[in-house]
């Protein structure tokens, strides 16, 4: 495993971050107990998690994955860096969501209950919330890292523009200041090159994407005409199954698969070691979020990190997902 320096902090991080999300619904706690077994065996030292985790969470299952990646942390907290997030909805009352500080405050307790310890490593906001003013949820959050209770904040989902104004206030306020983004991003989904990754270089901030196989969709074991039986794409993770199939269930996203497809064969390695290893040749990617359902889905995945694409093969995959750069706001 190699290990990137995480922005302009100075803490260093597996090239390969552990993203949870399935931990708690399409997964059993004592698979989730493997899979992060596995992945830290392999020296991934880098976990993320989210109060309104796991995928497709309703009442009573929400924060379960948090409840469950801090068992299994007991013990050896000391060893890993651990990340949670917040601003999802995550109970009945209207305050429960959101970035406002009541929100905020109230969040970082009951994360820190769940995983059962004093801080996180990364507090992140999982998204921008245009109802509370940014400089209400910065001095909240500079609460929370002054107190103790996390030692950097990053923001996840968010537009480029919203992500320097906030950055500006930050330092025009004096305050904790975002040290990471956490964007999509995948060959088939490359807006961020255009905005949010210059940016983030410029401001020296560490970039974790999450989605780097499109959901599941560039493992290649979909069809489009077939309904799936099982991931990211079904009925069994209630909304968030829909919202993964209108992100990426299309007819040229399936055409575009094809063709990687025959270019990952040509390159003599697997769609998904393929995909990953793009995404990761980004000078730009500090680590890249994967997950798993089972532990044998991590073969592949932590094989990648150590797979160096060839300039001439990754400028292939480039132009097959041109495309892809330049998006579309319906999806």
């Amino acid at each position: 495993m190699q290990y990137r320096r995480f922005g302009n902090t100075g803490l260093n991080v597996s090239r390969l971050c552990l993203g949870t999300m399935t931990f708690g619904l399409q997964t059993e706690e004592n698979v989730s107990r493997t899979i992060l077994d596995k992945a830290t065996d392999a020296g991934i030292n880098f976990i993320d998690t989210a109060d309104v985790y796991p995928l497709g969470a309703s009442d009573g299952t929400t924060g379960r994955t948090e409840e469950i990646v801090g068992r299994w942390l007991k013990g050896r907290r000391d060893r890993f860096i651990l990340a949670t997030k917040a601003v999802g909805k995550v109970g009945p009352s209207p305050w429960d969501q959101g970035a406002s500080r009541k929100h905020l405050l109230d969040a970082i307790d009951h994360s820190l209950r769940r995983l059962d310890t004093d801080y996180v490593d990364l507090y992140q906001l999982h998204s921008d919330d245009p109802n509370t003013p940014l400089d209400e949820t910065l001095e909240a959050l500079d609460t929370i890292v002054r107190s103790g209770k996390a030692r950097y904040i990053g923001v996840s989902n968010f537009l480029a523009y919203r992500l320097a104004r906030a950055l500006g206030r930050a330092d025009a306020l004096r305050v904790a200041r975002f040290v990471s983004v956490q964007p999509r991003y995948n060959l088939l989904f490359r807006q961020i090159e255009r905005e949010l990754l210059p940016l983030s270089a410029e401001e020296h901030l560490a970039v974790i994407p999450y989605n780097p196989l499109a959901g599941g969709l560039l493992t290649g074991k979909y069809r489009h005409g077939a309904a799936p039986a099982e991931g990211r794409f079904t009925a069994t993770v209630g909304k968030a199954g829909e919202m993964y199939q209108a992100r990426y269930w299309h007819e040229r996203e399936f055409g575009t698969i094809e063709k990687l497809r025959e270019l990952a064969a040509e390159g003599g390695h697997s769609l998904v070691k393929t995909s990953l290893a793009w995404v990761l040749a980004n000078p730009l990617i500090t680590s890249a979020l994967i997950g798993a359902s089972r532990p044998d889905q991590l073969d592949e995945t932590l094989a990648a990190a150590d797979f160096a694409l060839d300039p001439a093969f990754k400028e292939k995959l480039d132009d097959a997902t041109v495309e892809y750069r330049w998006g579309d706001a319906a999806r």
